[in-house]
């Protein structure tokens, strides 16, 4: 069995407060598609959304970044079409809040995987080069087989995702996938 994690495919991080804009827009069918062939063949479905609290001083990003994914804010809610789909197989998808990058720090989405037996996770979502990347190089560490869809990854940082999507290839051992194909070395 494997695991699609969707990470952080919210308003906010699309078009909203952090937005990645005009890349994260062009991977809303792409996103929801995929969610709902995983969910539909019976793989588990995360969705990995980052969680704020208003005036949260002691969280690390609240220097680098402007508030954003604030609890119970529509900025937090699922963009798009990954919204729809997410409501149409809510009963197979496993929602899950983090407060960290990593979709490991603080949560229990290891338990829930090695519960299932996962040992090949598929990665979609936003920011390539912050959030995707850093739950990339935990579920690494921890011994995880890596799929990342470099057309459903997308990021504000042109320069980072690029990077990002090599750090993932050639540093991680990520299979790479595009329009369903994985891409060859």
């Amino acid at each position: 069995m494997k695991a699609l994690l969707v990470i952080d495919y919210t308003v906010d991080f699309v078009v909203g407060k952090l937005p990645c804009g005009q890349p994260a827009i062009d991977i809303e069918d792409r996103i929801a598609a995929l969610t709902a062939r995983f969910a539909a063949e019976g793989d588990f479905v995360v969705m990995a959304v980052d969680l704020h609290r208003e005036g949260d001083e002691l969280h690390p990003e609240h220097k680098l970044f402007p508030p954003h994914n604030i609890e119970g804010t529509s900025g937090r809610e699922l963009y798009g079409k990954l919204k729809e789909t997410y409501e149409a197989h809510r009963d197979r998808i496993h929602w899950m809040d983090k407060t960290r990058y990593s979709a490991f720090a603080g949560t229990d989405l290891e338990l829930q995987l090695r519960m299932r037996d996962i040992r090949e996770l598929h990665l979609v979502g936003v920011c390539t080069d912050i959030c995707v990347l850093h739950t990339a190089v935990d579920a690494y560490n921890r011994g995880y087989e890596l799929a990342v869809h470099a057309d459903a990854v997308a990021t504000f940082n042109a320069p980072g995702h690029d990077w990002a999507l090599g750090h993932f290839r050639d540093s991680l051992g990520a299979a790479m996938y595009k329009d369903g194909q994985q891409i060859k070395r």
